[in-house]
């Protein structure tokens, strides 16, 4: 027979066990019991994916375990692209007794990392020891089955003294996080695809100049890592750029030329501002940029329309007619430039006479896709997508960061006042002065978005929970106002929850992705009425309203029974004076007479005590 189960491996000197991946996120981590049977040192190899924020976690849950349980914990994670939305960030660690002795880089290219630290397996018995209940816990336990093994991890030179703890463990900040882990991604999914770069729609808002912006980062990471003798970053960088043997990439601008191809793909609706923002940019990055016009295209389309026989009654749709029609002239025009990316992702190296095609880059962000606040196969549909599961929000912060003079900052001096633009889509006439806005059009700000996402899918919200939460979230709003905002939410999610099912493959990034392939596996038909949840909220505004009347109706009625002269004298500062005046003289008249009541009753006690006082003496007290 063979035994399955845990076990432990015990040497000469120590005892080794295991947990693996998400075992230490879980309740009761298998650390628990392994460090109760005495194994002091515990490895973990993990396949844990990046996610904004979610090194913090990790540290605190390895820092608690260790801290608990004492011991020594080593901890190993996947680093680089699985081939599909995830990328696995490393930061591999060694802690003892609840403190960070080694740490490993968080976003890397290198193909493997190792890191080592000395300890002294006394300092965690010594620590264990100090914990008297954990000894009694100890006591109880089950045992692990031992494995022995001839060997020894421990040495007796003097001359070796342990590591010390880190001062405090190193944390990128969101924004340095939002630049290195898509780039990252990027990379390891270009030089593994066979392609030859990138083609990016770059239409001088936000959403497009942060993943711009994150190609450039890449290619001076790229560049970095030759710089320190990365032997596979430059044998994969010379063949990707078509390098002639015996050259390399000498500069991020230079090596983001030849992979990186932007196109400003305007339109009569398109303003001077955001063309003057995708060249400035294009130009700061170092990116091969081209400017094409649309309107060709697109006319050619309608006419293709007016054409069509039989002729049919209402031929020519213009913006200032029905939404039927405005929408339909806006979403041709997202549509072609589609089109014309996958167009000019197979033709600009060739144009340049350099082989090979170019993947399609996407730019849409999390927010704007779980309202569905973009065109079905626009240039929103793409190979891949770094920010699509990034929020406006953090998108924001990191373009004002990627502009700034901070440690690691690419310093895109542009970035910032594409941040501060107002975020349009530029798909409207602008005759009448009035420009097109994201928010206008959504009807609720990227702060609402964001707050939707995760109520809706970390916090596992229907149309009533979220009511329920928002309307403690939000005290300043009344709660019909709230019903109306989460109402008009879930409208829209649900009337555009089909577009999710073509979302472009985007770097996973935030837990409340609405990706429909891979992390949010819901319908993408849903009764658009919500007729039982509404109907539901409904009740619950008006039953909040009738509450609330009631008790403004008490309250005001005791306010006037106490103090009924402030109803009648307060037109002027002397009139408000004299309320006060009498109102101070009633609240001291009430004390007054309570008090006097209060004396009364104390001397009817002492009276009655006298007389029971003395009927005890003459022997007649009855008790």
């Amino acid at each position: 027979t063979v035994p399955i189960g845990d076990c432990c491996i015990a040497l000469y000197d120590t005892v080794l066990g295991t947990e693996t991946c998400e075992e230490l996120f879980t309740p009761y981590s298998p650390h628990i019991p392994l460090s109760l049977n005495g194994i002091e040192i515990i490895s973990n190899g993990s396949g844990s994916h990046h996610q904004l924020r979610k090194l913090n976690t990790r540290i605190d849950l390895i820092r608690s375990a260790t801290s608990k349980c004492g011991g020594i914990y080593l901890y190993s994670n996947h680093q680089c692209c699985d081939g599909g939305r995830l990328y696995f960030d490393g930061c591999c660690m060694i802690a003892i007794n609840g403190k960070i002795v080694a740490q490993g880089s968080q976003f890397s290219m290198k193909e493997v990392e190792v890191v080592t630290a000395t300890v002294n397996l006394e300092d965690v018995r010594q620590y264990r020891g100090g914990i008297a209940s954990r000894g009694i816990q100890a006591a109880t336990s089950q045992t692990i089955k031992r494995i022995s093994c001839p060997f020894s991890l421990t040495t007796q030179s003097s001359i070796l003294s342990p590591t010390p703890a880190l001062t405090a463990p190193f944390y990128h900040k969101p924004v340095e996080e939002i630049a290195y882990g898509p780039a990252c991604w990027m990379w390891d999914y270009l030089r593994r695809s066979g392609m030859k770069g990138f083609f990016l729609p770059l239409s001088g808002g936000a959403d497009s100049a942060a993943t711009a912006a994150i190609i450039g980062i890449m290619c001076k990471m790229v560049v970095h890592e030759i710089s320190v003798g990365n032997v596979q970053v430059q044998k994969d960088a010379c063949r990707i750029g078509n390098y002639t043997e015996g050259s390399k990439p000498e500069s991020a601008e230079e090596f983001c030329n030849r992979i990186f191809v932007t196109s400003y793909m305007a339109s009569k609706h398109s303003s001077k501002e955001t063309s003057d923002f995708a060249l400035a940019l294009s130009q700061e990055i170092g990116s091969y940029h081209i400017h094409i016009q649309i309107d060709p295209i697109v006319a050619s389309l309608q006419q293709v329309f007016v054409e069509q026989k039989p002729t049919p009654k209402n031929i020519n749709p213009k913006f200032s007619g029905s939404s039927t029609e405005n929408l339909a002239l806006q979403n041709i025009q997202a549509r072609t430039r589609m089109v014309m990316s996958y167009f000019l992702a197979q033709l600009s190296l060739w144009s340049r006479d350099k082989p090979g095609s170019l993947l399609v880059v996407g730019s849409a962000n999390v927010a704007e896709a779980l309202r569905g606040y973009f065109t079905k196969y626009d240039c929103s549909s793409a190979d891949i997508n770094p920010i699509g599961g990034i929020s406006k929000l953090d998108l924001r912060r990191f373009l004002m960061w990627a502009a700034s003079d901070e440690h690691g900052s690419p310093r895109y001096k542009t970035l910032s006042q594409i941040a501060n633009a107002t975020p349009t889509a530029e798909l409207t006439p602008t005759d009448s002065g009035q420009v097109q806005k994201d928010e206008d059009d959504m009807g609720m700000t990227y702060e609402q978005l964001d707050r939707y996402g995760v109520l809706r899918k970390v916090d596992f919200c229907g149309p009533i929970s979220m009511f329920s939460k928002l309307c403690c979230e939000w005290p300043h709003l009344e709660p019909r106002e709230v019903a109306q905002r989460v109402k008009h939410f879930f409208k829209y999610y649900s009337i555009n929850r089909h577009k999710l099912t073509t979302l472009t493959p985007s770097y996973h990034a935030e837990s409340y992705s609405p990706d429909d392939n891979r992390f949010d596996l819901r319908p993408f038909l849903y009764n658009t009425q919500w007729t039982y949840q509404f109907e539901k909220i409904d009740e619950l505004v008006a039953q909040m309203e009738k509450e609330k009347s009631t008790t403004t109706t008490t309250t005001t009625t005791q306010t006037a029974t106490k103090t009924p002269v402030t109803t009648t004298q307060n037109e002027s500062s002397t009139g408000m004076k004299r309320i006060r005046e009498q109102e101070s003289e009633t609240s001291d008249s009430d004390v007054a007479i309570h008090l006097e009541k209060e004396l009364e009753e104390a001397e009817q006690r002492v009276i009655q005590l006298k007389k029971q006082i003395s009927l005890k003496r003459e022997g007649k007290a009855k008790f």
